[in-house]
C-alpha cells in the first residue's frame, strides 16, 4: 500500500510552516505502508493540479493532506469539504477569491473518506491531542481538501483521502501571547499515528465525537 502525505509551504508571512516540517519527519514506512510525502503550494487551482500530478504518479490507496491551523489546539482531522473559496487573504499568488465555487460540477460538499475518529482515537491513545473538526474553513485547505475529494469521486474511483490540520510550533507564537502551540515532534508523531489508524481501519468506528456547537 502506499499513503501519499503532502504539506503546504509557509504562507501569510510565515517563514514556516509545522504542517511541512511535521511530513518531512514521517517515516518512509507506516503500519507496512510505503510514505510518498510532498510540499503543496497554497495558492488556489494550483493546489489541487499539483495534488492531481502526485496521484496520478503515485497511484497512492490513500491521500492525507496536511495544513497549518493556527490558533487551535490539537490536530484536527476533518470531516468535511464545502465548494467555496472565501480568502482572508491572498494566497501564495496574490489570489484572494470570494465566494466562489471551486468545481462548478462538484457537490455541495464531500465528506472524508478516512476513518476520521479511528484516527483521532489512536493519536489520543500516544497521548497526542486531537478531535473530530467539523470545518477546514475556506482558505486553501479546504481547497485541497474538496479537491482532493472531488478528484476522487470525479477520476480516481477507491481512493481514500482526508486533511488533518495542525497547530503552531513555539517559534511561531513568541510574539503571539496566549495562543496554543504543539512541538513539531508531538505534531509529527500524532501524524505517524493517524496514517497508522487509517492503513488498519478500513472502516471508521463507531464512536461520538460530535459537537453541541
Amino acid at each position: 500500500m502506499k499513503v501519499l502525505v503532502t504539506g503546504f509551504e509557509p504562507f501569510g508571512g510565515e517563514k514556516i510552516n509545522p504542517s511541512l516540517e511535521a511530513v518531512k519527519m514521517l517515516p518512509e514506512i507506516i503500519a507496512g505502508a510505503d510514505i510518498i510525502k510532498a510540499s503543496i503550494p497554497v495558492v488556489f487551482g494550483k493546489s489541487i493540479e499539483k495534488l492531481d500530478e502526485l496521484i496520478e504518479k503515485e497511484r497512492p490507496q490513500v491521500v492525507i493532506c496536511v495544513g497549518q491551523a493556527g490558533g487551535r489546539f490539537e490536530l484536527s482531522v476533518e470531516r468535511v469539504a464545502i465548494n467555496i473559496d472565501d480568502a482572508r487573504i491572498p494566497d501564495n499568488a496574490g489570489n484572494q477569491p470570494v465566494d466562489e465555487r471551486i468545481f462548478e460540477d462538484g457537490e455541495a460538499a464531500y465528506f472524508a473518506t478516512l476513518p476520521i475518529k479511528a484516527m483521532v482515537e489512536e493519536m489520543r491513545a500516544g497521548s497526542v491531542p486531537s478531535a473530530v473538526s467539523n470545518t477546514a474553513g475556506t482558505y486553501v485547505c479546504n481547497n485541497i481538501m474538496y479537491g482532493l475529494l472531488y478528484l476522487a469521486h470525479k477520476k480516481y474511483p477507491g481512493l481514500k483521502g482526508g486533511f488533518i490540520h495542525v497547530p503552531f510550533i513555539p517559534e511561531q507564537v513568541i510574539a503571539r501571547t496566549n495562543t496554543p502551540y504543539m512541538s513539531l515532534e508531538q505534531i509529527s508523531k500524532g501524524l505517524e499515528l493517524a496514517v497508522k489508524a487509517a492503513v488498519e481501519n478500513e472502516e471508521d468506528i463507531k464512536v461520538s465525537h460530535g459537537k453541541i456547537c
